[in-house]
């Protein structure tokens, strides 16, 4: 089965990121397609490189960028979200004028359109958040 998932909320104030990221990897431990892994909303905060959890805990956003290196996984940051809480990546740092970037491996920037074509790919767009 082709999946999509989208997720909503950040790393760190909801459950949502965490059921998502341990969603995708029984997933595709069970042999399923993870088509592409959306994140809107706060979701995008999944996404920053900065984020720095206590040693105690867990890394969120580290996790989900070795899960998409381990397995191909296509991460994207709604653009217009990602924007609103600072997020950029080099292309949206030069057309905007920041002068740093804070995109973590593995997450690329992109429209809602992505989101869409998750949808019509895939068999189930499966939402974690609000």
């Amino acid at each position: 089965m082709r999946i999509s998932v989208l997720v909503n909320e950040g790393p760190y104030t909801h459950e949502a990121s965490d059921s998502a990221f341990h969603f995708v990897r029984a997933a595709l431990a069970r042999g399923h397609d993870i088509f592409r892994v959306f994140f809107y909303h706060d979701g995008v905060n999944n996404g920053t490189r900065l984020t720095t959890p206590p040693q105690d805990d867990r890394n969120v956003v580290n996790r989900w960028s070795k899960l998409a290196q381990e397995s191909e996984l296509d991460l994207v940051v709604c653009v217009a979200a990602a924007q609103r809480r600072g997020i950029v990546d080099e292309g949206e740092a030069k057309r905007n004028g920041k002068d740093a970037t804070n995109l973590a491996p593995g997450f690329r920037i992109s429209g809602l359109g992505q989101l869409i074509e998750a949808g019509i790919q895939s068999d189930r767009l499966v939402v974690f958040g609000d």
